[in-house]
């Protein structure tokens, strides 16, 4: 018999209105909160404070891929409130949600943590309690035990894995996102979508996972072109705060795989929004995954119809939404971008893919994309 496990500790809160449970959740702890200074979001900060009352402190200056040396500038500033610190409060995006845990991590303090990723020291101890509250729909770090940390000036990403980082509660209100822009909905929504799929073809996936990432893909693919037409529609943005819960649910399990390794150096050296990184070349991937398992062949049916169309059905869903369909489009010559690739089979989620790097040629194989292009 065929044994899995499947693992995911937060007290998760879905629906909207649920930030409305954010002074339960705090108890009257003193609390740090991170988030950032749009102004779409004062709103919610506001709620937060009259809800939980007034922080220790606010911490906004979390800026997108969060930094080492901006980390370090976070706790200089905050070191001198970091022994009245019980909680921290993340109100924002997978940024902000990723430099919480950090801060979380170390207790506001830089030293230990940076050791960690830069020496492979052990962290100081658990880490402070956090809680989630998602402003985007996509990034998942409110259900994950990870946080990513860049340091551009070395080339490098960076991750922390601590179970103390899971959130102790996420709440997960649709209604939060109703402000967000195109772009940002759209980005946040297909790294949702990589998530999903990036954990069917993954060598951790088990039935409870790939359950969770067939309902996030469905969701995904249905709410983005709905918000397309009209981005104040309540019902799609709640499908699609659901689908990336669902996704989160899924690759805090597995982790992602290929298409993530992928993104990191386009993000890092060519300054592409994470979600859009991943999410391109996920046909050329999902190509170089079918026939590797029945399992994921059949997830992959249910998402897509007949699994021979699905990589074509995908890069035409991707095109209608104005996704660059292909690493030219990014600025990326074709030596870069077969190193690229060739590293991402190496690299740590690469070794996640259970797909062959002969197959990963999408257009190749498929002759009416190439006929889209045209």
């Amino acid at each position: 018999m065929t044994i899995w496990t499947y693992r995911n500790p937060v007290d998760l809160h879905f629906g909207n209105g649920v930030i409305e449970q954010i002074g339960r959740v705090v108890a009257g702890r003193r609390y740090l909160l991170v988030t950032h200074p749009d102004a779409p979001i004062a709103r919610w900060r506001d709620r937060v404070v009259a809800l939980a009352g007034d922080p220790v402190a606010i911490a906004d200056e979390v800026e997108p891929n969060p930094s080492l040396e901006m980390l370090a500038r976070m706790c200089s500033r905050l070191s001198t409130i970091a022994d009245r610190v019980e909680v921290v409060v993340a109100l924002g995006g997978g940024s902000v949600i990723d430099s919480a845990k950090f801060l979380a991590a170390g207790h506001l303090v830089f030293k230990p943590v940076r050791d960690y990723l830069e020496h492979a020291q052990p962290l100081p101890g658990k880490a402070l309690s956090l809680i989630a509250i998602p402003t985007t729909a996509g990034t998942g770090s409110d259900l994950t035990k990870w946080a990513t940390i860049w340091d551009p000036q070395t080339d490098r990403k960076l991750s922390l894995n601590s179970d103390d980082l899971y959130a102790k509660s996420a709440l997960v209100d649709p209604d939060i996102t109703t402000s967000l822009p195109w772009g940002l909905t759209l980005a946040s929504g297909l790294d949702a979508l990589s998530h999903a799929l990036e954990s069917i073809w993954n060598v951790n996936a088990n039935p409870v996972t790939r359950n969770f990432a067939v309902a996030a893909a469905r969701d995904v693919l249905s709410a983005l072109p709905a918000l397309q037409v009209d981005l104040t529609d309540p019902g799609a943005r709640t499908t699609l705060a659901r689908g990336a819960t669902f996704a989160g649910l899924a690759f805090s399990n597995t982790q992602t795989a290929l298409a993530h390794n992928i993104s990191y150096p386009i993000t890092l050296r060519h300054g592409v929004i994470h979600g859009i990184a991943c999410s391109f070349c996920l046909p050329e991937v999902m190509t170089a995954a079918i026939g590797a398992a029945e399992e994921c062949d059949a997830a992959l049916a249910d998402i897509f119809g007949a699994v021979e169309a699905a990589p074509h059905r995908l890069r035409a869903f991707l095109s209608s939404l104005g996704v660059p369909q292909d690493h030219a489009a990014l600025g990326i010559e074709e030596a870069e971008w077969q190193s690229i690739v060739t590293s991402a089979f190496s690299g740590p989620r690469g070794r996640n893919f259970i797909g062959r790097a002969d197959r990963f040629s999408f257009r190749d194989r498929h002759p009416a994309a190439n006929s889209e292009k045209k």
